[in-house]
């Protein structure tokens, strides 16, 4: 069973946490149990382009409900200025009630950083790279709001500025990216990376020939287990023949092949739960690396789906058991130079916070940090 839902908001509790953000790969502690248990080797095909040149699918996307048409000058035109929300207040503690590709991905890159992002909800710092992701996606996305004939190159790379305002504009507090830089050097540079990797994109699929059945998907779904997965994505072409292929735009560059393990897990994720939705397996995942011009592809079969869905399964019971017994070990890797959390992290001399969470055996709870001893809420870009 399941429901799908377009562009509803994740909740704080194991939702997602946005475009292109921190991702990682590796198991530690309670994760390892869940890639032993998965038992069975994956089946399918992958398949790397490199280069330029639109990617061919083997199933065309077929024109789905059209959208009213617009007019990309239109598109383009600078944001209205908007009296920002105030900032929500810290939400309090809960136990882990969902699972998606990213806090999924957390958990088995450091238990101690999910729990960091999950159950205490520390702030983050914004990130350029992240935000700049956010930015070209938005482009990505409200590109095919205009007539075929007119989603350009030019056309997209003139609505970067404004897709950049009016981000700004529901999140105030990206203007620290750039409160360094009062001439707008900086600003201008950052702005034009992100309209050469909207370009880039042209040169790999063409979007005159593409309707794209839904773009910026939520979905989620309950397994017959209880567990809930949700996620969003980029990208659902449905062909004539009705076949699926899923689509997800990545910023950076396409991590060598032994690497690929990671963003492949998480497009798996996707299939998973349109599969359990829609009852018919995608025929297609794509991942495209607008940050070298590479099209990764892996045609899934339902044997691959039923092994993903078994790791979920043993990474969700890893989660419910730390989340039990408040061991969440920390796991040393390269990542941990773009952590923001080493402050409390004791694999660099840290302590966190109190766990804010019952253990069986204590008198009571433990208290929950103060406001300013790193509580609050933590909203990834």
């Amino acid at each position: 069973m399941g429901t799908s839902t377009e562009k509803a908001v994740p909740d704080a509790a194991g939702g997602d946490g946005g475009q292109d953000g921190i991702r990682g790969a590796g198991a530690a502690g309670g994760a390892a149990t869940a890639a032993e248990a998965e038992g069975t080797r994956e089946a399918g095909t992958a398949e790397v382009v490199h280069g330029t040149g639109t990617a061919t699918p083997d199933a065309p996307a077929a024109p789905a409900t059209p959208t009213t048409p617009g007019d990309l000058a239109a598109l383009a035109a600078p944001a209205t200025k908007e009296t920002p929300a105030p900032p929500a207040p810290p939400s309090p503690a809960t136990r882990p009630l969902s699972l998606s590709p990213s806090r999924a991905s957390d958990f088995m890159q450091c238990p101690l950083l999910y729990r960091f992002r999950v159950i205490d909800k520390l702030p983050e710092k914004p990130s350029a790279a992240a935000t700049r992701g956010t930015v070209v996606h938005a482009v990505l996305e409200r590109l095919f709001d205009a007539p075929a004939a007119q989603r350009t190159a030019v056309g997209a790379r003139a609505m970067v500025p404004g897709e950049w305002e009016k981000l700004l504009a529901k999140r105030p507090e990206l203007a620290e990216l750039f409160v360094d830089d009062p001439a707008g050097e900086r600003l201008a540079a950052w702005l034009a990376d992100a309209e050469a990797l909207v370009e880039r994109w042209f040169t790999l699929e063409d979007p005159t020939r593409l309707e794209p059945a839904d773009r910026e998907l939520y979905v989620e779904t309950v397994l017959d287990s209880g567990l809930q997965l949700r996620g969003f994505i980029d990208r659902v072409d449905v062909a004539p023949t009705g076949e699926v292929r899923l689509v997800d735009y990545k910023t950076g560059k396409a991590p060598r092949p032994e690497y690929a393990d990671g963003p492949l897990f998480q497009m798996k994720f996707y299939a998973l739960v349109m599969w359990r939705l829609r009852g018919i397996v995608p025929r297609r995942l794509q991942l495209v690396y607008l940050g070298s011009g590479d099209v990764l592809t892996y045609d899934p079969t339902e044997a691959d789906l039923r092994g993903v869905e078994r790791k979920l399964l043993a990474l969700w019971d890893a989660i419910q058991r730390a989340a039990e017994t408040g061991d969440w070990r920390p796991r040393r890797t390269k990542l941990c130079g773009w952590c923001d959390h080493q402050a409390v992290c004791p694999e660099f001399g840290g302590t966190p916070p109190p766990y804010p969470l019952p253990v069986p055996g204590q008198a009571r709870s433990l208290p929950v940090a103060a406001p300013g001893e790193g509580q609050g809420r933590m909203d990834l870009v």
